[in-house]
């Protein structure tokens, strides 16, 4: 493909994934409102925020792997009416826990159709040095919808009823399936032969220790980006209760919003500088940082909102930063026949720890008695901990580099354990 031919398909897909996930973190934003809507505890509150990524990690190996048998496409278009239905379901008829549950459970599902399917496909259409940027940029649409997500969900409830919150990103998801229909290639450029491996054989995938080694980063990144994703707005409206606070217009929604948005630039910048820097040195010392900032994040709730927002934006800005690198690192590294499998794997040790993470939290809290600063600052402590387990798998394992990046001194020349 040309340089221009590329840039289109990278622009196409990034406009259908935002649309796709324009209400896709409306149910954290609102979350407080639910507290009191629904009477939910802590723990219940971990549930539906957790489900949304356990849904999509059982789901999302048989669907990717489905795209190296099917055109991805019809996958897509699939998934973005079922995350449409979830919208509307919560919008319509959630009244509580169990309802919540199931509407939160199909977006999960639809969750996995696009963003890791939409990601396969660009990646089939997308070859070479290229391809790193294109990863990057899909990552970066994700994330500007993200914050958009959280934004439209404050402003809207700010005037209207939750409900309407839900109902604007069915809108979005709307937008999203006339885009692919219309945009996306109903095949990819170059037809390959089937996989010899049964659809659901994960073997080589599990042998090939450069994916593997990005894998559990990317499992031990998304289980603190989620923990941080679902409750962060919650926690800045117990920053915000302390006595002596005042919140001006930076809103819990809105400083979620920026975190988003300085999220999806830290990912784009983290990948060149995964490329300029070696990418496990950047990816290593990246999770070292945001492991430092997790153990202080949840005490910050006593130094004042303004301190706390700052400490929230800093955070979130060091667990982006190594988002896109991690991705780029699989599909870099995966066998082209297999890449579906490779990034399906991927996806769900990913979402394992994006369903676990945000439940645990919960937990914690109710554990220890309910909300309070010392609660909160061990509950975002134990971020740090966990993220130890990343730093160690690229030690131990010593993936390959990318085209294009600068070698790594640790880098393995072998993909295969």
């Amino acid at each position: 493909m040309t340089p221009t031919s590329n840039r289109k398909t990278i622009a196409i897909f990034c406009l259908a994934q935002t649309l796709a996930q324009l209400g896709a973190f409306t149910f954290p934003a609102l979350l407080p409102v639910f507290f009191g809507v629904w009477s939910l505890s802590h723990t219940e509150a971990g549930w539906l925020s957790g489900v949304f990524f356990g849904a999509y990690s059982l789901s999302v190996p048989l669907l990717v792997t489905l795209t190296d048998r099917v055109d991805a496409r019809r996958i897509y278009m699939w998934a973005v009416v079922l995350t449409t239905l979830s919208h509307l379901g919560m919008a319509f008829a959630a009244t509580g826990f169990w309802s919540a549950f199931l509407f939160r459970v199909l977006a999960g599902v639809g969750w996995a159709g696009t963003y890791m399917v939409g990601l396969k496909a660009l990646a089939d259409r997308v070859e070479g040095a290229s391809q790193s940027r294109a990863v990057a940029f899909h990552a970066a649409s994700i994330g500007i919808s993200g914050s958009l997500s959280f934004m439209i969900a404050g402003v809207v409830t700010t005037w209207f009823d939750w409900q309407v919150a839900f109902m604007a990103g069915a809108l979005g998801t709307l937008g999203a399936l006339c885009v692919a229909a219309a945009g996306f290639p109903r095949s990819p450029p170059v037809r390959r032969k089937t996989p010899n491996t049964r659809l659901l054989d994960f073997r080589p995938v599990l042998k090939n220790r450069s994916v593997m080694a990005y894998a559990i980063g990317y499992c031990v990144h998304t289980w603190e980006m989620f923990v941080v994703r679902s409750w962060v707005v919650t926690f800045l409206v117990f920053t915000a209760a302390q006595p002596g606070e005042q919140v001006n217009f930076l809103v819990p929604t809105v400083v979620a919003m920026l975190m988003e948005l300085v999220g999806t630039a830290t990912s784009v910048l983290g990948n060149e500088m995964a490329v300029r820097f070696g990418r496990q040195r950047w990816i290593m010392s990246v999770m070292l940082a945001s492991m430092l900032i997790a153990t202080i994040v949840g005490f910050s709730s006593a130094w004042g909102y303004g301190v706390a927002t700052a400490i929230c934006l800093l955070y979130n800005a060091f667990i982006y930063a190594d988002s896109s690198s991690l991705t780029a690192g699989t599909v870099g590294n995966a066998d082209p026949e297999s890449r579906g499998a490779a990034l399906a794997v991927h996806a769900m040790l990913g979402y394992g720890g994006g369903f676990v993470g945000p439940l645990v939290m919960g937990l914690i809290l109710d554990a220890l008695g309910g909300e309070s600063v010392l609660n909160w600052g061990i509950g975002f402590a134990h971020l740090a901990l966990i993220m130890v387990i990343g730093p160690v798998a690229l030690k131990l394992l010593k993936p390959g580099d990318l085209e294009g990046d600068r070698p790594s001194r640790s880098s393995n020349r072998s993909r295969n354990f």
